[in-house]
């Protein structure tokens, strides 16, 4: 059987081919730096056509798919175009189609030609309104979800909306400045005392410097930029994680992707014109502090105590440059978290820690010896012989636990964004006999089973998986393999959904040599195969639901692959053939009760569901007083809200946590590794949910 590895690169082979001996495609293109972005158009289509899992027709109804995204996209706030403008667009909503069969960018050209042109004209708004003082007793309000806005009708309109906007942000600021300086008198700091007036217009000010900021990246963005926004909207209505990458994008994603760069390590995604956090690297800056989550926008970024840049309409590497830099510097992000709120979240920049990305164990002292073991990520070190595996680390962990006499097993897969499938594969054959693992699907609708082939198991005992929204991946398919098994309870909140596999794909290499001079013309990320549990249904958008579902703060956000635009469909296939063991084995439906029961019983749980109401409610509400008064209100109770729930946590029982004396004796005495290895169990110790993991095995045990 062909490995996953060979399979795909047969079929890169099989595209590269068809692009390169397929030469009547390109027919027509003049051989001029003009003729450029049609080739770039039409190998891009001819590779989507190929390459892709489950390509689109393209029809009438693809063009009118590519049309709302992109015009999204282009003014997602609506402070640019007018409906005028919209109305000129649409006339190309059903021309798209046959436009890029053409290889043809002419509503590409007319949507840049009037975005670049109102966004001059809009420079001058800024200017204008950010001269004279805002009255902030008039009752007014903004909404704050630019999908709920209209296009202005005219500019008057338009300007209207941007007084509001920026009244709003300097509402904000102002807000910022009162709290730092009561604090601050509170503390006994000798500070010069500002009046309201003295504060206000500094906020005006420090704004007008953030546009002034803005516009000048503005000016420069080119209209390679645009035109790459352009062709991911293309490239998204395949699927949300088919993407094209212009040659300097490539190359950011390279360094990020090797890990050499210094930062704070999140995975950073540009949609409708703002910064999205989608993966937090494991062991990174970001990561340990903790504070930074997948789904918060990014707003503005500082250097330290330097005053914010923003961001929004930023393209992303030009964003990604700000956040980037040395070691031991710090960078403040403002974020716009999934409820609505904002939270500056102050990150010291460093390289990762290999140390804490890789498999950590620990033992909890119950009534009962309980291993624990976190596993941030699916690790695979093929370059190096002496290189890392998740598979094998977790199996000396399992056999240190075992050694140590433990009776029960936790196994932490929370915010695991995934990694080496193989690994996934060798990972759950260490608790079960051999047999299928997880199988994969083709665009050729051939599934190929892949097998667990060892009959050892290394672990036979109890065994909880705990996970959460941000499990993807490899994640879901080890925790649906075990479940589909009935070897493990998994418990947590239904997993991210990612359930597909991509591929880069380099077009320099694809194309005929004859046009060399016009290259480099960037890279595809195809989504090229689909993953099936063996029970035969796909991991693709509904993921993993746990046996045991527990309250979450973000429950009820909108999250996951399933939020995604245009993501693949659920599907199913025809299951594999394996055994799984008898019902009686976990008994599902007694630890299933035993645990609802606790829940109903547990305060910080309740405190936590409540919490989770509490941010749905906000998220659902996005319009925000621009009156002073009501909003510094809104903003108490929120922050008080908040200070209840950081409360309630402190009275949660401590856990009895030590790291094995194997391990401790492993740290040498390095002050830094003793540290992280503290902080490591000092977050066990009131995790809520390794407590309910812990009172699942001992029901297991009964």
């Amino acid at each position: 059987m062909l490995s996953l590895t060979t399979r795909i690169k047969i079929l890169m082979s099989v595209l590269a081919v068809v692009l390169l001996t397929g030469s009547f495609i390109l027919y027509g293109v003049n051989d001029t730096p003009e003729g450029k972005n049609q080739i770039l158009l039409k190998a891009l289509m001819q590779g989507l056509s190929t390459g892709h899992y489950q390509p689109e027709k393209i029809d009438d109804s693809f063009s009118r798919k590519v049309y709302d995204l992109y015009l999204e996209r282009l003014d997602f706030n609506k402070k640019f175009l007018l409906a005028s403008d919209v109305a000129k667009l649409n006339k190309y909503q059903t021309a798209l189609d046959d436009q890029l069969r053409q290889g043809s960018l002419e509503f590409f050209d007319v949507s840049a030609d009037l975005i670049e042109q109102r966004v001059k004209e809009s420079e001058a708004f800024y200017k204008e309104i950010l001269a004279k003082p805002f009255d902030f007793t008039k009752n007014e309000e903004i909404e704050l979800d630019g999908e709920k806005l209209t296009f202005a009708k005219d500019k008057a309109a338009l300007k209207e909306a941007w007084r509001k906007q920026l009244k709003y942000q300097t509402l904000s600021r102002l807000a910022d400045m009162q709290k730092e300086q009561e604090k601050a008198i509170a503390n006994g700091e000798d500070v010069e005392k500002k009046s309201f007036e003295q504060m206000e217009q500094e906020a005006r000010e420090k704004l007008m410097k953030t546009y002034d900021d803005l516009y000048r990246r503005l000016s420069e963005t080119t209209r390679e930029d645009r035109r790459a926004t352009f062709i991911n909207a293309i490239t998204n209505v395949y699927d949300p994680h088919t993407s094209y990458f212009p040659p300097k994008d490539k190359e950011n994603f390279d360094i990020q992707f090797t890990g050499r760069l210094e930062g704070i390590g999140a995975s950073l995604q540009e949609k409708d014109g703002q910064i999205k956090v989608m993966e937090i690297v494991p062991g990174s800056p970001s990561y340990k502090q903790g504070d930074l989550k997948p789904g918060d926008v990014i707003k503005k970024v500082a250097q330290g105590t330097e005053e914010p840049v923003l961001v929004e309409g930023m393209r992303l590497d030009d964003a990604i440059q700000l956040i980037r830099g040395k070691k031991g510097t710090e960078v403040r992000l403002t974020v716009k978290k999934p409820d609505g709120t904002s939270e500056v979240i102050p990150i010291v920049r460093d390289v990762i820690e290999l140390a804490d990305t890789y498999a950590q164990s620990a033992i909890i002292n119950d009534e009962q010896k309980i291993g624990y073991i976190k596993l941030p990520g699916f690790y695979a070190d093929f370059e190096n012989k002496d290189g890392r595996f998740s598979g094998a680390d977790v199996k000396k962990e399992i056999e240190k636990l075992k050694a140590a006499g433990v009776e029960g097993l936790v196994l932490d897969l929370r915010n695991n964004g995934g990694g080496s499938l193989s690994d996934a594969i060798e990972m759950a054959g260490l608790f079960i006999d051999k047999g299928p693992v997880v199988q994969v699907k083709t665009a050729s609708g051939k599934a190929v089973v892949l097998e667990d082939r060892d009959p050892q198991v290394q672990y036979e005992g109890p065994l909880v998986v705990l996970v959460n929204s941000n499990s993807a991946s490899a994640s879901e398919i080890l925790a649906a393999a075990l479940q589909d098994y009935n070897r493990a309870v998994i418990v947590g909140t239904p997993t991210y959904g990612k359930g597909t596999v991509q591929q880069f794909f380099e077009l320099d290499q694809a194309l005929p040599a004859q046009f060399n001079t016009y290259k480099p013309f960037g890279a595809l990320k195809l989504t090229t195969q689909k993953f099936y549990r063996i029970n035969g249904g796909t991991t693709q958008l509904r993921g993993v639901t746990p046996d045991i579902i527990l309250p979450d703060a973000y429950s009820y956000m909108e999250f996951g692959e399933k939020e995604q635009e245009y993501p693949l469909p659920f599907d199913e296939i025809a299951p594999a053939k394996y055994k799984p063991l008898s019902q009686e084995y976990l008994n599902i439906a007694q630890v299933q009760a035993s645990s609802k029961n606790r829940i109903a019983n547990n305060k910080s749980f309740q405190l936590v569901e409540e919490s989770a109401q509490r941010l749905k409610k906000q998220s659902d509400n996005t319009v925000r007083s621009l009156q002073l008064e009501k909003y510094l209100a809104e903003e108490r109770k929120a922050e008080a809200e908040a200070k209840r729930f950081e409360e309630a946590q402190e009275e949660v029982p401590v856990l009895d946590v030590a790291r094995l004396q194997q391990d401790l004796n492993a740290l040498n005495g390095d002050t830094a590794k003793v540290a992280r290895s503290k902080e490591f169990t000092k977050s066990l110790k009131k995790d809520i949910y390794v407590e309910e993991a812990v009172s699942i095995i001992k029901d297991l045990k009964k």
